[in-house]
């Protein structure tokens, strides 16, 4: 069982806001699977920090060790996984819509399909809404840019996942002057 895993490789003594790492990526999964979210996307979000993030550097596997990450979760769920560690995010967030992507590790810049944008684009909301749910802190210093970074990714983000950062951040439009 992959949880397993990522208990084995240590997720569950990195402190992360709300606990644990690995009770973060429980939790994204959670609400990834909430909205209807397609298997490997659930699976990417259990996994989604393996290789650390452009946010968040303790990392559970290096990028060597790939093959092994997707021999447990499948192809497709871990080229979600780098996808989403590898997010350049200053270079690659204002532009994530319909713009170019900026890959942190190898530093190529590309124009990713549109299904890889949406999963990043939503696997990005389930994390970040994780993470102002459990932590206050977190909320009142990112909340706002978060409101609004998710508020650019809502053409790439299913019904489900607008809804809920509705329901976490508010309106956009309430809280802007």
């Amino acid at each position: 069982m992959i949880v397993d895993y990522i208990r084995m490789l240590g997720a569950d003594r990195i402190e992360h806001p709300g606990g644990t790492l690995l009770a973060h990526l429980t939790r994204v999964e959670a609400l990834l699977d909430s909205w209807g979210a397609r298997p490997e996307l659930r699976t990417a979000g259990l996994c989604h920090a393996f290789y650390g993030t452009d946010g968040f550097a303790p990392r559970l596997l290096p990028l060597d060790r790939r093959a092994e990450l997707a021999g447990r979760i499948g192809v497709d769920a871990e080229r979600i996984v780098y996808f989403y560690a590898g997010c350049d995010r200053a270079a690659t967030y204002p532009t994530l819509v319909d713009g170019p992507f900026r890959d942190r590790f190898t530093g190529r810049t590309y124009l990713p399909a549109e299904t890889e944008r949406r999963d990043f684009a939503e696997l990005t909301a389930a994390n970040e809404l994780d993470i102002v749910r459990v932590s206050p802190e977190a909320r009142d210093r990112y909340g706002a840019g978060l409101r609004d970074l998710l508020a650019g990714f809502r053409p790439l983000l299913s019904t489900a996942a607008r809804d809920e950062c509705e329901r976490v951040l508010g309106d956009r439009a309430a809280h802007t002057g």
